[in-house]
């Protein structure tokens, strides 16, 4: 009988202690494994979100805050100078203006209330219907926002009330028309008994409505957003812009591109970044990993110690079957050989049910540790306008797009993961049992013939 056989057949010798030992290796393997999936997909999901979520530069003329402040708009030309900055992989840029009685034919859909009124009041906006001590009552109508965008579907970047861009109707205008045409808040086009192929009037000129949309929310339905190079042409403000969005490679990034538009565009914008809030909701799932690699650890070095120890035991109890095999001539290498077969074998089968147990538990324990981090999570509030308005669009998106982003994990087992899994396994069995084995090995037989 050759070295592997009598291995192989030794590790059944005790069926009780066999079944206690793969049982409880099936456990620990199943456990690193189920840890090793649930690091890996939160490691994918945190990269992922990192090159999506949190990773834009919100760039404004300095000043701006909506129609509340002042300064000067930006140009074509500072924007372009962002655009070539390393890192960078897009900039969308808007212009807003205001459609009122003068310039259009549009009538708001949103009522000014106590609040509008008070606004415009504060404001020195003239009213209708006499003046303000003259007894009547006072009328103000909101203005229609109009946004000239690069972005039409990106409600972040086109407009205060930001929200989720759904189209009802019609058809999306390319980021670098020039024609006269213009995508509808559902509610402003209800307002104007306008559908697609309506038209409207703007800068005395005529528009097509080539779409309606519906962004969830009442300001943001009262939008009008066109081609940004149409609304710079029709409002006599070629080459103006009142506010960019800059896309960033990566949230590690977002910093370093801050402080070099900063730089490059000096005194004239206003540049901030959302990327300390962004970080701190990464945060939960970068606890998770640590949480996931630790107990991949422990699982690891719980699995060694049992091998070690199970060895170490079973090696003590055969010192005369040693001693016999070295009396007739079996080298220490066939010793140590034999036992690590053994202890291969006891791994292998515990590694079969342990590689079952990760993959049936590899997803609902990912999905454990994400709820309980999400579940603690808390989403900051914001404040749409200006340099405000993009950061507090971003800080919206952290709130519920996170979220979604969190329960959007799946930890799936590859081959790749269960080989690597296998391939541990068996070597910590062969270390385990080499060292165990290493120590009786060269012991003499008749040292344990006389022990005996």
């Amino acid at each position: 009988m050759n070295v592997v056989t009598r291995g192989v057949r030794n590790a059944f010798r005790n069926q009780i202690r066999t079944f206690s030992i793969i049982v409880i290796l099936g456990l620990s393997i199943g456990l690193s494994l189920a840890m090793l999936v649930a690091h890996q997909a939160v490691g994918q999901k945190i990269t992922d979100i990192k090159g999506s979520v949190g990773n834009t530069v919100s760039i404004s003329p300095a000043g701006v805050r909506g129609f509340e402040g002042g300064g000067n708009p930006l140009t074509d030309a500072q924007l372009a100078k962002v655009k070539t900055l390393a890192h960078v992989t897009s900039v969308s840029e808007s212009l807003e203006d205001r459609l009122t009685t003068s310039n259009s034919n549009l009538q708001s859909a949103i009522n000014a209330g106590s609040l509008g009124q008070r606004f415009a009041q504060n404001s020195g906006v003239s009213f209708g219907g006499g003046g303000q001590g003259g007894g009547t009552t006072q009328t103000f109508t909101p203005p229609v926002t109009l946004v000239g965008t690069t972005t039409p579907t990106d409600l972040s970047a086109t407009g205060p009330g930001g929200g989720t861009f759904r189209l009802k109707s019609g058809a999306i205008f390319s980021s670098t028309s020039t024609d006269n045409v213009a995508l509808l808040g559902s509610s402003l086009a209800s307002k104007n008994n306008l559908k697609v192929g309506s038209t409207f009037t703007a800068y005395g000129t005529s528009i097509k409505v080539v779409g309606i949309f519906d962004a969830g929310n009442t300001f943001s339905n009262d939008q009008v957003i066109m081609p940004l190079a149409t609304v710079q042409m029709l409002s006599g403000q070629a080459g103006d812009i009142t506010s960019a969005t800059v896309n960033v490679d990566s949230i590690t990034n977002v910093d370093s591109i801050t402080s070099a538009a900063e730089k490059v565009l000096g005194s004239a914008a206003d540049v901030t970044n959302a990327a300390a809030t962004a970080q701190q909701t990464v945060a939960p799932l970068q606890n998770i990993q640590t949480i996931s690699l630790y107990s991949l650890i422990g699982a690891v070095i719980a699995g060694a110690v049992i091998i070690l120890l199970t060895m170490i035991m079973i090696v003590r109890e055969r010192r005369r079957e040693i001693g016999v095999l070295k009396a007739i001539g079996a080298s220490n290498a066939k010793v140590m050989f034999q036992f690590m077969t053994e202890a291969v074998t006891l791994t292998v089968l515990g590694a079969v049910i342990g590689i079952a147990l990760g993959v049936a538990a590899g997803n609902p324990i990912t999905k454990l540790l994400v709820n309980n981090s999400s579940s603690t999570t808390t989403a900051p509030g914001s404040f749409g306008g200006g340099v405000v308005r993009a950061a507090g669009a971003a800080r919206r998106s952290f709130g519920g797009g996170f979220r979604n982003s969190l329960s959007s994990i799946h930890a799936s087992v590859g081959w790749s993961i269960i080989l690597y899994g296998f391939a541990a396994a068996i070597i910590i069995a062969v270390v385990g049992s080499a060292i165990a084995s290493f120590f009786i090995a060269k012991v003499r037989p008749a040292e344990v013939m006389r022990a005996e």
